[in-house]
């Protein structure tokens, strides 16, 4: 069974229509790739900075610097 119209494969690919989908977006494709992961990194790098500020004013500061030096 072939969806293409094609039994055999053993053909010049350079007379075969598109193998694969969106043939030709390969260059534009990476770009948005490398762009969503800068994009997420930052994105995570400030989330994960406002939870650690969040978690470093968390409680009682004096009291936790004299259990600090307590021990």
């Amino acid at each position: 069974m072939s969806t293409i119209g094609y039994e055999n494969w053993a053909v010049d690919l350079a007379d075969v229509a598109a193998v694969y989908p969106f043939q030709g977006w390969e260059i534009p494709m990476t770009i948005v790739g490398v762009i969503f992961w800068l994009a997420w990194h930052r994105i995570q790098f400030v989330r994960e900075g406002e939870h650690l500020e969040k978690a470093r004013r968390m409680g009682e500061a004096e009291k936790i610097r004299q259990t600090i030096d307590r021990y």
